[in-house]
This record gives structure tokens, C-alpha cells and sequence, in this order.
């Protein structure tokens, strides 16, 4: 049998960066009718973590295992590393027959098409096969094909976790996005298929799973009836998903509550007009509305903007912030625009004045409304806010301790970038991160005679991380606290102004165990 090579470079070993899209390649090889008899396919992936990468040495390993063929996964982050392999493979063995594919080929083949031998666009399990096989006119359905993890292909242990598809496309056209120029329309997988991975990831005992639907709710009844499923059957696995916030009732965020989870939503910005130049819909008072549901249910979520976006500027993506915290989410991710070849962006750059990197990964550099200094603001502010507020674990006290200082979360947050400037620290550390927290905020406070609020502002960060820490790792720990813990956990805290006024002090050390505190004896 000809052996084919799927090649693929993480950009990390991590659930996250698991190579699915390589290994749906292999499995699609492995069954489809017009390879499984003639072709093996196998995977072969690669760190880009790994400081000390050799594609000579890499190639050479690849060729020992004497391939006819040679297939690579393209993503932005690859693209570089993959091309030169590529030449490499081919300059040792003139014969082998290379193909790419992915999100960046699907989107611009022609670019790559003078360094492999066939670009494939769209969904390579149907189109690969016919290509290795040279029967071009058949048309196999590629989503009844096998799936990676069912036939072996991949193993979650392996990487920590899952990625796993239940649908592909997206009803929306994001500019931005790869999916922009594609059919706007979904198409799932088989419930048969989705049911026996779901059991394949409770016998595995699969830790987390990143669920890849960039809509998860955009059918209701389907999401809903998909996490009554997952909640029967991998109860104990926590799921990442990708969802619109319009599209979030009652009814879904109690669903999403009931299961171990965190919601994503892709904000972007909070200016309507802003969001409709890259052909984005928004209404803020139902996004606020539908939010709050999922705060009333205890539900996770988080956020993602994106500074550089074409109109935008840096007093607005500030607002975008300030908005985006006010609503209390988990986390808050934000991104620099890239005008990936291949988008609606792409082709509309030269309208909106953008400027950007003409190399992986595309960055904007700059635009009539946004300078390269605002970028480079930008970038600052957004370290400050990931470092603080994501990896700070912050949520459950940040808008109760920006409130006495009376100013915007923008605002302290360029005043803590300033910090780090001047103050080193561990920023991979959770405790490290909290040391940081309670020395800035402290600083901040005495700025404005608050002695007594830094007090309780102090017990609050201390008292709740422990309790965060304790969740995410396990990890017990005893706090000393200048307040009962019960009362600190009040409603009352909230509103540290009025709690430092009126409750009275108790020094006391507390056990933080179980997701519980306890007072210790005195």
C-alpha cells in the first residue's frame, strides 16, 4: 500500500491546539472507497513550542517511513514552517507528491499553489481522496466519513482534552473571518456520530472539551437537546463554547448552568457602526439583556474584542472595555485585527485605508483612525487587562473595587500597565498575579485617603481568590483577614464604601477548602 504522511505544526501541546484538522485526513483516507484498499495514511505532528525545531532532521524522519505522499494542515501560525519542510521533502525526494489545505488554502489557493502539488479548498475528506486516487468525479458525502477519534486516529490523552466538531460553516459573514466568503449555511453531523464520541470521551474520561461550532446556539432546539446529552453522558467534563448572545433565552443559559462550562462570545466591539463596516450586527440592549440571564444562572462566559477594527480608533476600543466589564464576564480576550488573505477584509483593505503585515500573521499596523502608537496602546492596555483581570481571576470582585475609585476600568487599567512597566512579577503565576493585584490596588486607594476601603478591598481579593484558586486547582489555603469571611461574602461588600463605614472589624484566619471557608479557632 502507498503510504500518505499528514503533516501538521501545533502551535502549542495543548486540547486546544490538537491536530484535528490533519487527522480528519487520515481517518477520511483511511475509509473512504476510493483509498482504504490502495492508501495508509498516517499522522505526524510537530511543537512549534519546541525551541530547537530541525526541518532537516524533521524531514528525514518523515521520509523514513518511505511516503508516496505527503499532505500538510495550514493554519496562519504554520504557514512558514510547512512551506520550508515542504521544500525540503521535495528537494530529498523529487517524486513525492505533495497537497495543503486548511482555513488560509481554502481561502487564497492560488497563493500556494507554485509550492505544492495540489491545494485543496473547502473540506479535504471528499476532495483528498479523489485527488490520491485520480478519480475526480466522485462525490462521497464527506460528513458520513469516520471519525478521528472513534477509528484511533487520535487519542485526547495525548494532548489533555478534545476538540471536537459538531457542525461546520457559519450563518454569519464576519469580514474578518475565513468563513466571509463562504456558503452561509450549517451543516451538522450525524446525531449517531456525535452520541458515540460523547461516549468515547466518558470511557477516555476526557478532562475538557473545546467544542470548534463558531455558532454552538444557532439552533436552539439542537443546543438544547445537545447539552441535555452532554449532561447525561460526560457529566464530569468541562465544555468551551463559542456562541452569539443574541441568541442566548432563559432556557439555554439555565441549560448551559447545569453543565461544567464557559461561553465565549464575540463582542468585538461595542459601537454599532464600527461592527457593521466588517458586516456585524448589534444591539446593545438585547446583548445586555440576554447577558444578564446568564448572570442570573451562575452561567461562565467571556468575551472577545478586537482593537484596529476598520472606522475604529482608540478611545473607542477603550469603550468597548469599559462596556464589555461592566457586564461581569470571566474572562476578556482581545486581539489585533488581521486581514487574512482570502476574507471580505482583505479584498476591502484598501477602502478603509488598512495597513498591515503582508506576512503570517497579518497584523494590522495601522489606519486613518487608529496610529501606530494607538496600536502599540492597544496592545498595552490589553496585557494589563489579560494579566489583571483574565489570569488575575478577577471577576468576582473587580467592579466592586473599582467603584470608590471613581474612575473607568480603562483608566486603571493604563495605570497598572504603567505598573508592570515598572514592577517585575511572575506573570504566569495565579499567586504571584495576586500580590501584584493587592499592591496596585492598595497604591490606588491611598491615592485617595480610602485607607479603611483598602482594607476590605484587600479582604475581598484575598478571601475570593482563594476561593478561585481552590476551584481551579483544589489547592487549600488559610487566609488572614481583617473581616468575617460570611460578611465579606455578603451582598453588602459589594459596596465597599458603605461596608468599610459600617461593619465592624474581626481579625481572624479562615480555611478556604472544598470551594467553602471556614473560621479557624482563635
Amino acid at each position: 500500500m502507498k503510504k500518505v504522511i499528514c503533516v501538521t505544526a501545533l502551535v502549542e501541546t495543548s486540547p486546544q491546539a490538537l491536530p484535528l484538522g490533519a487527522a480528519c485526513i487520515v481517518s477520511a483516507i483511511k475509509s473512504h472507497p476510493l483509498t482504504r484498499d490502495e492508501f495508509d495514511a498516517e499522522l505526524f505532528y510537530f511543537s512549534l513550542e519546541d525551541k530547537e525545531i530541525d526541518l532537516e532532521k524533521t524531514a528525514e524522519k518523515i521520509l523514513s517511513k518511505n511516503p508516496y505522499s505527503v499532505g500538510f494542515s495550514i493554519y496562519v501560525w504554520n504557514r512558514k514552517i510547512l512551506e520550508n519542510l515542504c521544500k525540503i521533502l521535495k528537494s530529498k525526494k523529487t517524486d513525492l507528491v505533495t497537497f495543503a489545505g486548511g482555513p488560509e488554502v481554502t481561502a487564497h489557493p492560488e497563493v500556494f499553489a507554485s509550492s505544492f502539488d495540489h491545494v485543496t479548498s473547502g473540506a479535504g475528506e471528499t476532495d483528498v481522496p479523489c485527488f490520491l486516487s485520480g478519480k475526480n468525479d466522485f462525490n462521497a458525502p464527506a460528513f458520513e466519513l469516520t471519525s478521528p477519534y472513534l477509528d484511533g486516529t487520535l487519542d485526547p490523552s495525548d494532548f489533555g482534552g478534545a476538540l471536537w466538531e459538531l457542525a461546520r460553516g457559519c450563518p454569519f459573514k464576519c469580514s474578518y473571518c475565513y468563513e466571509s466568503k463562504g456558503e452561509k449555511k450549517i451543516r451538522y453531523f450525524s446525531e449517531d456520530r456525535l452520541l458515540k464520541e460523547l461516549d468515547f470521551f466518558s470511557a477516555k474520561k476526557v478532562p475538557q472539551v473545546f467544542v470548534l461550532d463558531p455558532t454552538y446556539n444557532a439552533n436552539r432546539q439542537r443546543a438544547l437537546k445537545m447539552l441535555k446529552t452532554i449532561k447525561e453522558k460526560t457529566p464530569d467534563t468541562f465544555y468551551y463554547f463559542e456562541a452569539r448572545a443574541e441568541f442566548i433565552d432563559r432556557d439555554l443559559a439555565k441549560a448551559f448552568a447545569e453543565i461544567p462550562c464557559s461561553l465565549q462570545f464575540g463582542l468585538q466591539s461595542s459601537n454599532e457602526n464600527i461592527l457593521k463596516n466588517v458586516n456585524r450586527t448589534f444591539n446593545k440592549k438585547q446583548f445586555v439583556k440576554n447577558v444578564s440571564l446568564l448572570n442570573e444562572t451562575g452561567a461562565i462566559f467571556g468575551f472577545d474584542l478586537i482593537w484596529g477594527l476598520p472606522g475604529d480608533n482608540y478611545k473607542g476600543f477603550k469603550e468597548s472595555i469599559d462596556f464589555a466589564l461592566s457586564l461581569y464576564p470571566n474572562n476578556l480576550e482581545l486581539f489585533c485585527l488581521s486581514v487574512l488573505p482570502g476574507t471580505a477584509l482583505f479584498d476591502d483593505a484598501p477602502k478603509f485605508g488598512l495597513e498591515y503585515m503582508k506576512e503570517p500573521p497579518y497584523n494590522l499596523l495601522r489606519s486613518p483612525t487608529f496610529s501606530e502608537s494607538d496600536m502599540a496602546k492597544a496592545k498595552k492596555i490589553a496585557n494589563a487587562v489579560n494579566i489583571f483581570y483574565t489570569e488575575g481571576r478577577a471577576v468576582t470582585w473587580f467592579n466592586a473595587v473599582l467603584y470608590p475609585l471613581k474612575m473607568k476600568a480603562t483608566d486603571f487599567f493604563e495605570r497598572f500597565a504603567d505598573y508592570m512597566k515598572s514592577n517585575s512579577f511572575d506573570c504566569c503565576n495565579f499567586l504571584s498575579i495576586q500580590k501584584a493585584q493587592l499592591d496596585f490596588v492598595k497604591t490606588q486607594y491611598l491615592k485617595k485617603n480610602l485607607k479603611n476601603e483598602a482594607d476590605v478591598a484587600h479582604d475581598l481579593i484575598v478571601l475570593n481568590n482563594a476561593l478561585s484558586e481552590c476551584t481551579a486547582s483544589g489547592r487549600e489555603s488559610v487566609v488572614e483577614l481583617s473581616f468575617h469571611p460570611d460578611d465579606l461574602m455578603s451582598e453588602y461588600a459589594q459596596d465597599i464604601k458603605f461596608f468599610a463605614a459600617n461593619c465592624g472589624r474581626y481579625k481572624n484566619k479562615t480555611k478556604v477548602a472544598n470551594n467553602d471557608w471556614k473560621v479557624l479557632k482563635k
